[in-house]
């Protein structure tokens, strides 16, 4: 998948060139290895509210056939971060000190394109406070609510 950097609002991210997620944007292979492994893990600005989406493929599956419960929690880790974007401009770094799960529904394969979207409850000066929904065809899979401890400050 084709993608090229840029100096963006999103600190390191690089915008993808191709493919189905043309024009959003990723944290980069490298800057993640975990996420570069089991993604790509994309984030765009629709309306004013960030939105986090991957395609999933045969390797997101379990057992069963649906999303692996790992997998999208692994997504909305990803989506906590792109969520709280503006609260971590000017290339502030954070951690996931909590996020917290709940399983709705399964993911398919056959489901298409797996969202997420959700909001900022609070940013303080070390914390930023995330809760958000994960969709698949507009059905809800996931909830999920984070914080965020900002480093290096």
């Amino acid at each position: 998948m084709g993608e090229q950097s840029s100096e963006h609002p999103y600190g390191r991210a690089e915008q993808l060139t191709e493919g189905p997620f043309a024009g959003w944007w990723t944290w980069g292979r490298g800057a993640d290895p975990y996420e570069t492994t089991i993604g790509p893990f994309c984030f765009t600005m629709e309306n004013g509210r960030t939105r986090s989406a991957f395609m999933p493929r045969r390797e997101h599956l379990n057992g069963s056939g649906a999303v692996h419960g790992g997998a999208l929690m692994s997504f909305a880790d990803f989506a906590l971060f792109s969520i709280a974007h503006n609260a971590l401009a000017n290339n502030v770094k954070a951690v996931t000190l909590t996020c917290n799960c709940e399983f709705l529904s399964a993911g398919t394969l056959d489901g298409g394109i797996v969202g997420a979207e959700g909001e900022v409850l609070r940013d303080t000066r070390s914390l930023v406070f995330v809760r958000g929904l994960v969709t698949q065809a507009s059905r809800p899979v996931l909830a999920f609510s984070g914080t965020l401890k900002k480093i290096g400050m």
